[in-house]
């Protein structure tokens, strides 16, 4: 039998597609090219892969609706980090993008305004 809501979202998951949506304008309108959203990996996803001037750029895409609770950057944990970049190498992998030079950026959305933090973690701190 057909499952009738298979492809559906969630609201949270329909909330979390607009802000990577916004952040892929926002990031696009900076001269960044679109790659790929939400990677999916053997080792889990990543928001968008975008490129930057001969970078490619793994970003996760945060968004909060205050900072009651924290700011939407600062809910990147380092485990968080650690799977983002755990996803990245695997993406580089699948895709033979092996000795590319890469980096890590947040895009936090709050209230439909973009705040880009480049370089948000390194790679390096997860021994790619």
């Amino acid at each position: 039998m057909l499952n009738p809501f298979k492809g559906l979202l969630s609201p949270r998951q329909a909330q979390g597609r607009r802000a990577e949506t916004l952040a892929r304008s926002f990031l696009e309108s900076r001269g960044f090219v679109f790659r790929a959203a939400n990677a999916a990996t053997r080792a889990g996803e990543v928001d968008l892969v975008m490129e930057d001037r001969g970078t490619l750029v793994f970003v996760e895409v945060r968004e909060r609706s205050s900072d009651r609770f924290g700011a939407a950057a600062a809910t990147v944990t380092p485990a968080k980090q650690r799977r983002v970049a755990q996803a990245a190498l695997a993406y580089l992998k699948d895709n033979n993008r092996i000795g590319r030079p890469l980096r890590f950026d947040v895009v936090a959305v709050r209230n439909g305004a973009c705040e880009h933090i480049p370089n948000a973690f390194a790679p390096a701190d997860f021994y790619l």
